[in-house]
């Protein structure tokens, strides 16, 4: 019982190591998943504001609606434009919900425009394309003032590219130390089968013949390990979905999530792989003096 639980210990040790190796470079590709998604998120919410003049007619008001669908900096959602109207009255009514303050009973009149909210397209997410957005709108008959938030634009466009870099840099540091730390597990669970390795090379076994099991072992290793970090990070996504509000619309694109598992199935074979292979050539050119 003994001498069994010492054969599978190595083993155990090795996948254990990888597993939590490849649950590590998970998060943090979720992360980086969440992070493209809010880019994608925030630039498909950016709007211009379409002020109108005063007095139009419902007939010019839908032909301005109608000559700003037409243009090609509009976003479009299933081949429709994004462009949406809000007249003055349901724009006063709006901000006496919000705020709780009736204006008309102490103006008289309803100052506001009617207006209209249009969408930009993502090739268009900058503030130099924004400001010709907003000059190319103010040209249009019928249109008095167009508006966006300044300077938003190319705050998230640097908080992202931060972030990126930040998370870039980790990974990087992390993908070494995680394969030298395998590496060095590999190793020592090898250590134990290195007389093992020696006695097939004194019975005339090719080193092919000898490296084959130990790689099919080391693949497989690799391949357990990405399942389990699989389920492990599965178990964090369903976890967030029950008790972080609004998280599914980060890590709602399930064709990405399987990318991932994919990318650490294949990462953790090839670590397995690439390990063990080292290794064993190890042993295999070792002489008889160094294996003790």
């Amino acid at each position: 019982m003994i001498q069994q639980r010492k054969k599978y210990l190595p083993n155990f040790t090795v996948t254990v190591s990888l597993t939590i190796a490849l649950f590590i470079i998970g998060l943090c590709g979720l992360l980086t998943i969440m992070g493209r998604k809010l880019s994608e998120v925030v630039k498909q919410n950016i709007e211009v504001q379409v002020y109108l003049e005063k007095g139009l007619t419902p007939g010019e008001s839908d032909a301005i609606r109608k000559a700003i669908a037409a243009k090609p900096y509009v976003a479009k959602r299933n081949g429709q434009p994004q462009v949406s109207f809000m007249s003055k009255e349901a724009a006063a009514d709006k901000f006496i919900k919000d705020t709780g303050e009736n204006f008309r009973n102490f103006l008289g009149d309803n100052p506001l425009r009617d207006a209209m909210f249009v969408k930009v397209s993502e090739d268009y997410f900058s503030e130099a394309g924004l400001k010709q957005i907003k000059a190319d709108l103010e040209k249009v008959d019928g249109v008095f003032e167009a508006t966006y938030v300044e300077n938003f634009v190319e705050e998230v466009n640097k908080n992202l590219a931060k972030i990126y870099l930040v998370l870039s840099v980790f990974v990087a540091l992390l993908l070494i130390i995680i394969v030298v730390l395998v590496n060095n597990t590999i190793k020592l669970a090898l250590y134990s089968q290195r007389f093992t390795i020696r006695s097939m090379q004194l019975v005339g076994a090719t080193n092919g013949f000898i490296r084959r099991p130990f790689l099919y072992r080391g693949i497989v290793q690799g391949l357990l390990s990405a399942v389990f970090a699989c389920v492990f990070l599965g178990v964090i996504i369903k976890l967030a979905f029950q008790y972080v509000e609004g998280i599914n619309l980060l890590l709602g694109d399930w064709n990405k999530l399987a990318t991932l598992a994919g990318v650490l199935a294949l990462f953790g074979m090839v670590v397995g792989f690439l390990s063990t292979f080292q290794s064993v050539e190890r042993y295999l050119r070792s002489s008889v003096e160094r294996l003790y």
